[in-house]
């Protein structure tokens, strides 16, 4: 798509230069016009400088009883009282000064304050009033500059226009978009039957799995305008100015049907209404606005209205209801098929050795959204240009996740060999614990060497395939191996540090969704005590239940936690020289794969 762009430069552009030419008049012409300042000195200043030759024209003015005169150069005026002295002229004469029968006047403070100040002022003012009404003109009258106007931004079809083709990963979110491109480009064959198309179609999903692009290649597929705004631009500091531009932003989509409108982060102006004191008058009039404006329109007009959202369950119902935005689309994270598609799409940006592996890489990548992946096949670009090579290789596919996941390598990051001992033998407590039970996905890769993310050393697992649904035996297998790092320190040192920071959040968080959103808790069964609120957006969770039944949550979540602590504790126990065994390799070289660690597992 290629974005219009308005010829128009913005008014600060004329005053600036209305400005410098002030300016330029201020010091080149004004001081032609503004008369030297006389300065008073005393009479013995006077003969001083005459004894001196220093004397240039001199005017003697009996009647103010006054003498003005100027230096040799005649630059500076200076004036002083007369003294009697019959001898003065003579000096003078002597001295070479000239006398003056022209009377050298003083300027007026007023008048050089007037010229120096009040005229190059009134000549901006006056001259940015112009150009302000000028411009006003040109851009159709004096309303074209109201806050009303809607600034979307206009893209119109261009030899490289976002396909379907280049959205990977999302195959059920296109297969419910091409209709509404089968309609654009034919919308005879749905009128015969007395088919219409939704009026608006909400894309939903995590932040980075490419709603916006689905719109852009939906506008690309049906070869017609494309209007782009955000819904934060809609908000203004004046009530009434966000509706404005939802009224102008819709007459140009009529104006231009058929076309599609595309309002990203609708939230931000689609939220829930209440009636709370202190709510947001001038957002909830714009919603208002936007929801008339819905309903003011057929579905066979040729204005599709798309929208974009990580959070629809904070949208009004009133938005949401058939008739506005009929539609839902989920765009989801992709999955192993996907994640491999779309990085195939991106290394085609790119120079990648004809080897990589993109399915081990995808299978690596587990849970990322399009843009990580995007992300993740330039940092592998990069750090092949950092080493000198032409291509990306394998090797960069693999540390670029790691970047995304846990950060850069620490390079001046020196740990002592207490500290070192005790990451080595914490990693391997995961990694061991892991391989020791069954429904765990097998061990990849095994590190110690610190990363920006503040990780002194992560143990990676993978899944062989997608993995939608998890036992009851699978998540406590899980929590176990979060506790076996700290595990293997206690075994290993009688002693625990604080490394385990990060296992103990997420095994805590684990085992309360098991009880109180997973029913897998034997004294409440299927009774959910806990609600998710923005799952797109990190998930947050909230009680809801009585005092008494959260102190019984908290109890189970402890003793579940508490019995995998001690599950993973008897493994490594019962399995003490492969322990040390490995910690000692890891320790050594740093880093293992998962076919050296099961190589050695296995002797």
């Amino acid at each position: 798509m290629q974005e219009v762009k308005s010829p128009k430069k913005p008014l600060i552009f004329y005053y600036c230069i209305v400005l410098l030419l002030l300016m330029l008049f201020n010091a080149l012409v004004t001081p032609r016009l503004v008369q030297r300042q006389v300065q008073e000195v005393d009479y013995g200043t006077f003969m001083s400088m005459t004894e001196k030759g220093e004397i240039g024209l001199v005017e003697v003015q009996e009647q103010e009883n006054q003498i003005i005169f100027t230096d040799k150069a005649k630059e500076n005026v200076y004036k002083t009282g007369m003294m009697p002295d019959p001898d003065l002229t003579e000096r003078l004469y002597a001295a070479g000064a000239e006398f003056s029968g022209e009377i050298i006047e003083q300027a007026s403070p007023l008048l050089s304050a007037l010229l120096s100040w009040v005229l190059p002022i009134a000549v901006f003012i006056g001259l940015g009033q112009l150009l302000s009404r000028q411009m006003m003109k040109n851009m159709g009258g004096p309303n074209a500059m109201m806050f009303g106007k809607s600034n979307a931004k206009v893209y119109v079809k261009s030899s490289e226009g976002i396909q379907f083709a280049d959205v990977a990963g999302e195959d059920e979110a296109k297969d419910n978009l091409r209709e509404i491109v089968d309609y654009l480009h034919d919308p005879g064959k749905y009128q015969e039957i007395g088919a219409s198309m939704p009026k608006g179609i909400l894309l939903v999903g995590p932040p980075g799995t490419g709603k916006t692009m689905l719109a852009k290649a939906v506008a690309g597929e049906s070869n017609v305008p494309f209007f782009s705004m955000s819904g934060s631009e809609f908000v203004e500091m004046f009530v009434g100015m966000g509706a404005s531009k939802v009224r102008d932003l819709f007459k140009q989509a009529k104006e231009k049907a058929p076309c599609i409108v595309f309002i990203d982060e609708i939230d931000a102006i689609g939220k829930k209404r209440d009636s709370r004191m202190g709510g947001n008058d001038e957002r909830e009039q714009t919603l208002n606005q936007l929801l008339t404006e819905m309903d003011g329109f057929e579905g066979n007009n040729g204005v599709v209205i798309l929208a974009a959202t990580n959070r629809p369950e904070s949208l009004d119902p009133a938005l949401t209801r058939p008739g506005r935005f009929d539609r839902r689309v989920p765009v989801e994270l992709p999955d192993l098929k996907g994640r491999e598609d779309i990085l195939k799409v991106h290394a085609k940006k790119i120079k990648a050795a004809e080897d990589v592996d993109f399915e081990k890489i995808a299978r690596m990548a587990s849970g990322a959204s399009g843009a990580e992946l995007a992300n993740i096949v330039n940092e592998a670009a990069l750090r092949a240009v950092r080493d000198g090579r032409r291509f990306a290789s394998q090797a960069d596919f693999e540390e670029s996740i790691e970047v995304v996941i846990a950060g850069y390598q620490k390079k001046n990051a020196i740990l002592t060999d207490q500290e070192k001992w005790a990451v080595a033998y914490h990693e391997i407590g995961h990694a061991l614990v892991a391989a020791r039970q069954t429904h765990s996905a097998p061990v990849q890769k095994i590190t110690i060497i610190p990363r920006t993310s503040g990780a002194l050393g992560y143990t990676m697992q993978v899944e062989e395939g997608n993995h939608y649904l998890m036992t009851k035996t699978e998540l406590e297998n899980k929590i176990a191996t979060l506790t076996g790092g700290r595990a293997a320190e206690e075994i290993r040192f009688g002693a625990v540090s604080t490394g385990a920071a990060n296992d103990i959040e997420q095994a805590t968080k684990l085992a309360r969704a098991m009880v109180t959103r997973y029913g897998m808790s034997a004294d409440f069964d299927m009774v959910a005590l806990e609600t998710v609120t923005d799952p797109y957006l990190g998930g947050d969770t909230s009680l809801a239940c009585s005092p008494e039944t959260q102190a019984e949550v908290d109890r189970q979540v402890v003793e579940l936690v508490k019995k995998q602590h001690e599950k993973a504790l008897d493994i490594l126990r019962s399995d003490r020289d492969m322990l040390d065994k490995l910690a000692k390799v890891l320790y050594e070289k740093e880093t293992i794969t998962g076919e050296e660690f099961m190589a050695i597992l296995n002797a």
